[in-house]
C-alpha cells in the first residue's frame, strides 16, 4: 500500500489473528489500489465507460460512500479524482507541474455525478471515457475499521492499526493504562517530532499535512492534497489537519473534506458531529482544536 502498517494484539492466539489480518490487508491492496493495474478498481478505468462492471462488496461499498460525500456542496473530497492526481504525479519520481491544458482537460473528467452505481448488481459505469476513481484519501481508513472489527471479534485484551498514521485503538493501552498517548507530527518537522500528544480511548487518530508528499518546482513547493475544482494543490493557511473520531473511515473522509476550509471553519464544522474532535497547525504555525479536547491535549 506504499506504506509502513503497524498491527497489535493483546490476548489469546494473538499470533494467529494477527498474521490473518496481513492476508486481509493483502487481499484489501489486491482489491483496492490505485496503483497497480491488476487490481479491481485499476479494471475499471479500462472498461468502466463502455459497460457496468460488477465489482467486490467492500469495492462497492467504499466507492458508494465515496461517492455520496464528493456529491456533497463545497466538498473537498472527490473520489473522481484520479485524473488529476496521475497527471501530477505527486509522491512518485515522475512528480511535475503539469501544462494547464492538460489540467483543464482532466478537469472534465472529475465530476462524481459521472459515477452511476447499480446496488442491486453492485456495478460501476462512468459515463466519460478517461474517468478514473481514487479512494487513496480514504481507504486506509476503511481498512482499518474491518481489521479492527476482526480483532473484536477475537475478544482482545488490546489491539491497535497502524496504516501510515491512521491510528485506531482499544482495550487498555501497552503501558496497561485506559489511555492512550498518540502524537500528533509537527509538520515543519521530520517524521517522528511531535506538536502536541493527545488522550484517546477505543478510538481513531487521522492527520493529513502538506507535508506528506511534495515536490518543488521554479521556487514553488507543491503537496498532493488537491482541490478538484482549480486543479491545483489546496491554497490555504492549514499545514496539517487531525481528526478523532470513533471510526476510521470517519477521520479519512473528513481530514479530506474539511482540508480546503479555513481553520475557523473547519472547527465550526467538526464542533457539529458529535462524537468527533479536531486539531489544526495553520502554515504560521499557529495551533487550534476543538474545545472538548483542552484536558486531552499536551503541547510539545
Amino acid at each position: 500500500m506504499g506504506t509502513k502498517i503497524r498491527l497489535y494484539f493483546k490476548g489469546a492466539q494473538a499470533e494467529i489473528w494477527l498474521a490473518e489480518a496481513c492476508d486481509r490487508l493483502r487481499h484489501y491492496e489486491h482489491v483496492f489500489s490505485a496503483n497497480s493495474e491488476l487490481s479491481q478498481l485499476a479494471d475499471l478505468k479500462k472498461t468502466a465507460f463502455k459497460e457496468p462492471v460488477v465489482v467486490a462488496h467492500e469495492l462497492y461499498e467504499l466507492i458508494k460512500i465515496g461517492r455520496s460525500h464528493s456529491l456533497e456542496p463545497n466538498a473537498f473530497i472527490n473520489i473522481a479524482i484520479g485524473p488529476l492526481i496521475k497527471l501530477w504525479k505527486v509522491g512518485f519520481a515522475e512528480a511535475r507541474v503539469p501544462y494547464q491544458q492538460e489540467i483543464n482537460q482532466a478537469l472534465g473528467l472529475l465530476n462524481p455525478g459521472n459515477i452511476i452505481l447499480n446496488d442491486e448488481a453492485k456495478s460501476v459505469f462512468f459515463t466519460r471515457e478517461g474517468m478514473e476513481i481514487d479512494l487513496g484519501s480514504i481507504a486506509k481508513g476503511y481498512f482499518s475499521d474491518k481489521v479492527m472489527a476482526f480483532f473484536k471479534s477475537k475478544h482482545p485484551v488490546s489491539a491497535m492499526i497502524d496504516i501510515g498514521g491512521n491510528l485506531l485503538v482499544y482495550g487498555e493501552s501497552p503501558k496497561g493504562k485506559q489511555d492512550w498517548d498518540v502524537g500528533i507530527q509537527n509538520p515543519f518537522l521530520p517524521r517522528g517530532h511531535s506538536v502536541a500528544k493527545v488522550k484517546i480511548r477505543n478510538q481513531s487518530i487521522v492527520t493529513s499535512g502538506i507535508y506528506e508528499r511534495t515536490f518543488a518546482h521554479d521556487g514553488n513547493q507543491y503537496h498532493h492534497i488537491f482541490d478538484s475544482r482549480t486543479g491545483y494543490p489546496v491554497d490555504n493557511n492549514v499545514a496539517s489537519l487531525t481528526i478523532i473520531s470513533d471510526s476510521s473511515l470517519d477521520g479519512d473522509i473528513y481530514t479530506t473534506k474539511l482540508f480546503g476550509l479555513d481553520p475557523r471553519g473547519i472547527l465550526a464544522e467538526v464542533n457539529k458531529i458529535d462524537g468527533m474532535e479536531a486539531i489544526v497547525v495553520t502554515v504560521d504555525g499557529q495551533l487550534a482544536m476543538t474545545s472538548n479536547l483542552r484536558d486531552k491535549i499536551t503541547l510539545a
